[in-house]
């Protein structure tokens, strides 16, 4: 508890915005920490997230480990080959499971659920499932109703680090 608890502190002393029942594990995080905010009891395991732009990731959303969320990239159409960056958004109560890539400009819709190993490049709708590279929606679709806390689990296991 008392290291997630410094890591968070860090975090938002150097200009990110992080709720106070969000959780926060090893994760690597580059770039201007302004750009990042984390709503309530958000969870990130040990993902990797370069904020060359915005950020944003909503209330009760679990990002799993390995997951890397990238808000840059080069232009691979550019002679130059410049750096182009946009903001990403993580919608509510959505999924980003073990080993996913996002994209810069992305939107992660409400609920929606990010497949293990999957790499999006364009937005997810409220409530989608996506999987595979380039990420794709399957017929299947979550429940609009979700009334969980990913951050539940972690209380039993911050216990014993006290």
């Amino acid at each position: 508890m008392i290291k997630y608890n410094k890591r968070r502190k860090k975090l938002i002393n150097d200009g990110a915005i992080i709720a106070e029942t969000a959780e926060i594990g090893i994760a690597i995080i580059n770039g201007r920490k302004n750009n990042l905010s984390v709503g309530d009891f958000s969870t990130i395991g040990r993902a990797e997230i370069a904020l060359h732009d915005k950020v944003t990731i909503g209330s009760y959303v679990c990002i799993n480990d390995g997951v890397v969320i990238l808000s840059a990239s080069h232009d691979v159409l550019d002679p130059l080959w410049r750096h182009k960056k946009a903001p990403i958004f993580i919608g509510d109560f959505a999924w980003i499971a073990t080993n996913a890539i996002i994209l810069p400009g992305v939107t992660i819709g409400k609920g929606a659920v990010v497949g293990a190993g999957a790499v999006v490049s364009k937005n997810v709708n409220d409530y989608a499932i996506v999987i595979g590279n380039p990420a794709k929606e399957i017929t299947k679709k979550r429940s609009d109703i979700l009334n969980y806390n990913p951050c539940e689990f972690l209380a039993t296991n911050n216990a014993w680090l006290k």
